[in-house]
């Protein structure tokens, strides 16, 4: 057995407000659930990002709580990639731009076996410094 898709992916911020802020104002997905101080959801695609306070998931559930998610959490800068196409790319370069959001770096991958050239990726920052990139899926070979 294999899994069939990645369904949720967590990034972990030290000020939910501010990125609350950022991936729905900046990048436009839709929340879908929060909890002061501790998360905010959003949409994106068919899967969802999870955006938590670390030092808050790090608590242990309580013993009557209805949803008994284990602790978990991570310290410092994550990734995550979005997939765009090569004519989103160069509209988000242009969006974020005019939100004030800093380009990283912005270039073409080496090509793989049996595609003629590479895709292309740009970088950025949330508001926590956690990278993000809007790539082209074929840097994958997908």
């Amino acid at each position: 057995m294999q899994p069939s898709a990645i369904l949720e992916s967590a990034l972990y911020v030290a000020d939910l407000d501010a990125a609350e802020a950022f991936y729905a104002d900046v990048l436009g997905l839709e929340r879908i659930a929060r909890a002061d101080g501790r998360h905010v959801f959003f949409r994106c695609g068919a899967g969802v990002l999870l955006l938590f306070n670390a030092e808050a998931t790090r608590e242990p559930p309580s013993p009557d709580a209805k949803l008994p998610v284990p602790p978990h959490g991570a310290a410092g800068e994550g990734h995550l990639c979005f997939a765009a196409t090569e004519d989103e790319i160069k509209r988000w370069k242009a969006k974020l731009g005019e939100r004030g959001v800093a380009i990283e770096a912005d270039f073409h991958w080496p090509p793989k076996p049996g595609q003629e050239q590479g895709g292309r990726s740009i970088y950025f920052r949330d508001p926590s410094g956690n990278s993000l990139e809007f790539a082209e899926p074929k840097i994958w070979g997908l």
